[in-house]
């Protein structure tokens, strides 16, 4: 289970909790622009744009899960078990494989309308990075400050979706998850008003009684719901600091505590890391489970020209300042 967010102040940012019940080795993984993309199909990438993100590095190579590149345009990955269907290469087609998806968007497109162009003619292929490691079923998210739009590989081809919401979790399709918010149209931020009857006097006991029937489980279809109220209804001030600040506020109403949601005995899925990236500045911060502080690496920081990729160790500590 994981959840997608973009959200817009001064700034723009865009960030995901990651839910599972364990974590791949991963790193923050700075891509330059001239590291080589050798892809599997399509034409190898010896100068792209630069991209920075979360990813578990393999054999030199970022299997990114999230990250944003040097112009601002941000994707994650996020399950997609039961829906989501890959393809062999097909004569005629621009094939991907699903691991390449990522780096090969990020690499090409400054934004969502070139992301758009770069989908029109696309196969996402089902081939594997390596023997013991089958490609991941997934479905997309890619936003900037202008727009969002939802990728699912679905068996009726490649579907490219607009996301007015801003905000993608797991299954089912991502169509059937925005029909669903018609059933909490009423639901408001502000105080309850009486629509029952106007025979009946009743009381505003509570405050936020205006989200009532807002669902607190953690199922995908009610991640989606929440996600959308919390992030749509969510204000903030337009500085750097409080923009981040209210991000992960907002994945806070979608995150999941270990315990809660058994998979099987002694095993849960939990919120394994949350992510934000501040898409004009270039820089990501995360939060791991472990810690109620953040972790940043700027991306402005790093050498842009260069040809390795760059490694950040995943970072757990957590601290207490203590005031007496």
């Amino acid at each position: 289970m994981c959840t997608a967010v973009s959200f817009k102040t001064k700034g723009f940012y865009f960030g995901r909790t990651l839910d599972y019940e364990f974590l791949y080795p991963c790193e923050v993984a700075f891509t330059p622009r001239n590291y080589l993309f050798d892809f599997r199909f399509v034409q190898k990438q010896e100068s792209h744009n630069a991209m920075l993100g979360m990813a578990y590095v393999m054999n030199g190579y970022p299997l990114y899960f999230d990250a944003v590149n040097e112009h601002g345009l941000c994707m994650a990955g996020l399950n997609f078990v039961g829906n989501a269907v890959y393809r062999e290469p097909q004569k005629g087609k621009e094939n991907v494989a699903s691991f390449e998806f990522i780096p090969y968007i990020l690499g090409r497109c400054g934004s969502v309308a070139q992301a758009r162009l770069c989908l029109n003619n696309m196969n996402i292929t089902d081939t594997p990075f390596t023997i013991g490691l089958p490609p991941s079923q997934l479905h997309w998210m890619i936003a900037d400050k202008n727009g969002c739009i939802t990728v699912e590989a679905v068996a009726e081809g490649l579907k490219v979706y607009s996301n007015p919401v801003g905000v993608l979790t797991n299954n089912p399709p991502f169509p059937e998850q925005l029909f669903n918010l018609n059933k909490y149209a009423c639901l408001s931020p502000k105080p309850m008003e009486n629509r029952l009857s106007e025979k009946l006097e009743t009381s505003q006991y509570s405050r936020g009684m205006g989200a009532l029937g807002l669902p607190g489980d953690y199922t995908s279809q009610s991640r989606f719901v929440r996600g959308a109220f919390v992030k749509l209804n969510s204000h903030s001030e337009d500085s750097e600091e409080a923009s981040v600040t209210q991000f992960f506020h907002i994945l806070n109403s979608v995150s999941v505590p270990e315990g809660p949601c058994e998979i099987q005995s002694g095993e849960y899925d939990k919120t394994l890391y949350s992510s934000c990236m501040s898409a004009d500045k270039g820089i990501y911060y995360y939060k791991p489970y472990e810690s109620h502080g953040l972790f940043a690496v700027d991306m402005r920081r790093e050498d842009m020209e260069g040809n390795v990729l760059k490694c950040y160790p995943y970072l757990k500590e957590s601290k207490v300042t203590l005031q007496n």
